[in-house]
């Protein structure tokens, strides 16, 4: 589904990824794990192409084959099937839920919709609710849901356990394991260990690099 070859990222001259090479196998739910500044972020930034400069090769199961996507600019990469959740969430406070989630919407809106709110079925409670008035696990399984309004092949989720209540994380977790029962593939940059214990295999960062441990 995805493979990184030798992919090395900047910000300006300052390098945050060396040589990294990985795969993620179609279906798979791989845990990407790390110290803070070990370079999870910009991996997933470097895979969606946004913000950083990179070196390297991704190549990415399109769905018209396997293509290399590493000169593509982002929108054609998220049109292509790659989705991706900040960890900043960067959603619009002022929407209701109901809004931001069709701000990502494609042309089957209805039925994308009625899927992600019977996965966060907490979501069904606010739509009118402005995203500024929610708990913090609350906007995250929004932010969630407004990417997978998108119909994405492939999910790249940073930190999205963050600060969350474990209760709220257990959600989180039961509804990724669900996108991967449907036939999803993820890629989650994550220390939360309830979330580590479900995957299907761990890679570890250190200091930019892949770490053979």
């Amino acid at each position: 589904m995805l493979e990184l070859d030798r992919l090395c990222a900047f910000y300006g001259q300052a390098q945050a990824l060396f040589d990294v090479s990985l795969q993620v196998r179609a279906g798979e739910f791989v845990v990407l794990q790390g110290l803070n500044g070990a370079g999870k972020s910009s991996l997933l930034k470097a895979i969606m192409g946004l913000e950083v400069r990179t070196r390297g090769r991704i190549h990415y199961a399109a769905p018209a084959g396997c293509v290399e996507i590493s000169a593509w600019p982002t929108h054609l990469r998220a049109r292509a099937g790659l989705g991706y959740v900040a960890e900043d969430r960067r959603l619009f406070g002022a929407l209701t839920v109901h809004e931001n989630l069709h701000v990502a919407a494609g042309p089957d809106a209805a039925a994308q919709e009625a899927r992600v709110l019977a996965l966060f079925p907490v979501l069904k409670t606010m739509l009118k609710r402005p995203a500024a008035q929610m708990s913090g696990g609350e906007q995250q399984m929004l932010a969630i849901a407004r990417t997978l309004m998108t119909s994405p092949r492939l999910l790249l989720l940073d930190e999205p356990c963050e600060g969350i209540a474990p209760v709220l994380v257990e959600a989180i977790r039961d509804a990724l394991l669900a996108l991967q029962h449907g036939g999803m593939t993820l890629l989650v940059a994550e220390q939360n260990q309830l979330l580590a214990q479900s995957c299907d295999r761990r890679l570890v960062l250190v200091a930019g690099k892949v770490s053979d441990s």
